[in-house]
C-alpha cells in the first residue's frame, strides 16, 4: 500500500484489490458508461471483470482518506511488454494527481514483474488521458496484439526503466 499527499492536501492511498466488489465494480460501470457514451461498442475495448482477476493482472485502486474508491487502474502482463487497462478517476476527484499517482504505480508494478515496455489503447476523445499519458512519456504506434486498425483509437507505448524514471 502507497500512501499519497498531493499538494491540495487531499490524501489517498493506492493498493491492490479484487475488482469484484461491489464499490470497485461501480467505478468500473462509470468508466464503461462514460466510454460507452463517446464509442460504439466495438471501440470501446474494456477488460471484463473476470479478466481483471486473471493471475497476469494487477488491479490497484485509490481510495481516499474517508476509504471510499475514487480511481482504478491495471496492467495486464503479456508476453514481452505489459498493457495498461481500466484507468478511471472519479470526476469529483480529478485534477488532484491520482490518475498520475495510479500510472506511476502501475508502471512501477510492470516494471518490477520484468516489463520494460507499457503499451496502451485509449480513445480520440479521452483528451485528457491523452495529455497524461504524453506528459509521461508515451509515444504513438500502431496497434498491437489482438488490436486492429481504429479511427476512434490512438495505441501509444513507453519504455520503462531507470531511463524513464527520471523524466
Amino acid at each position: 500500500m502507497r500512501f499519497c499527499t498531493e499538494p491540495d492536501d487531499m490524501q489517498f492511498h493506492l493498493a491492490l484489490e479484487d475488482p469484484a466488489t461491489p464499490d470497485v465494480i461501480a467505478l468500473l460501470e462509470a468508466g464503461d458508461a462514460y466510454g460507452a457514451s463517446l464509442y460504439p461498442a466495438e471501440s470501446n475495448h474494456f477488460l471484463p471483470l473476470d479478466a481483471l482477476r486473471a493471475p497476469n493482472v494487477r488491479f490497484v485502486v485509490a481510495r481516499d482518506g474517508q476509504g471510499t474508491a475514487v480511481a482504478t487502474g491495471a496492467i495486464a502482463l503479456a508476453d514481452g511488454f505489459a498493457e495498461l487497462k481500466r484507468m478511471w478517476v472519479v470526476p469529483e476527484a480529478r485534477g488532484k494527481g491520482i490518475s498520475k499517482a495510479v500510472l506511476a504505480d502501475l508502471e512501477a508494478r510492470a516494471f518490477d514483474a520484468g516489463h520494460a515496455l507499457l503499451r496502451l489503447e485509449t480513445g480520440i476523445d479521452n483528451h485528457e488521458a491523452l495529455a497524461l499519458y504524453e506528459r509521461k512519456g508515451f509515444i504513438r504506434r500502431g496497434p498491437f496484439g489482438c488490436y486492429r486498425e481504429d479511427p476512434l483509437s490512438v495505441f501509444m507505448e513507453k519504455q520503462l526503466g531507470a531511463a524513464a524514471e527520471t523524466a
